[in-house]
């Protein structure tokens, strides 16, 4: 292949990720934020996957579902320096003693529903975030993340629990369609 010829076809993969990048960047950060309840590592991580994307020889050519693609890599991501966090936490507590932090008081932007969420275990949020807020189906979720459907299920369930005994009027028992 000439210099001219991939030169054009680089131009076209950067064509086409601007414009998935258009389309689902909101989507994308939105669905990271409730995951992680940071915007700014939310809106990092789907730039990174972004930039991982535009690495890529062929940027997103190759990928039947980009936006899907860019959802799994920032969830790695995120699943990644969440790992990180917690093994330098474990180190520094080892080598000084724990101190409390006071935290400022929430802001206006915050929602019962943002709250409720933060205060969920990772594995629950997860769950919610990637099957309610990005829509995906159960088994979708569980490949993402990788465990088994009665996990994901199981996980979902006791979430949406958790979630009703902190938000007051929140269902307790989720409508199904169908007979």
């Amino acid at each position: 292949m000439g210099s001219e010829t991939r030169t054009s076809a680089r131009a076209a993969a950067e064509q086409a990720l601007a414009e998935v990048y258009h389309a689902s960047y909101r989507r994308l950060v939105t669905q990271l934020y409730a995951f992680t309840t940071d915007m700014t590592e939310a809106q990092d991580v789907v730039q990174e996957a972004f930039a991982r994307a535009l690495a890529r020889p062929q940027a997103l050519k190759d990928v039947d579902a980009p936006e899907a693609w860019l959802r799994t890599v920032a969830v790695n991501l995120v699943r990644r320096r969440w790992r990180r966090r917690q093994v330098l936490t474990t180190i520094l507590r080892k080598e000084r003693p724990v101190q409390q932090l006071v935290a400022e008081a929430p802001g206006p932007e915050r929602s019962d529903l943002r709250d409720a969420m933060a205060t969920l275990p990772r594995v629950f949020r997860e769950v919610i975030v990637l099957h309610y807020l990005a829509d995906l189906p159960v088994d979708e979720v569980a490949g993402i993340l990788d465990v088994p459907v009665g996990t994901v299920k199981s996980r979902l369930s006791r979430g949406r629990a958790a979630l009703a005994a902190r938000l007051a009027g929140y269902p307790t028992e989720v409508a199904h369609a169908g007979p």
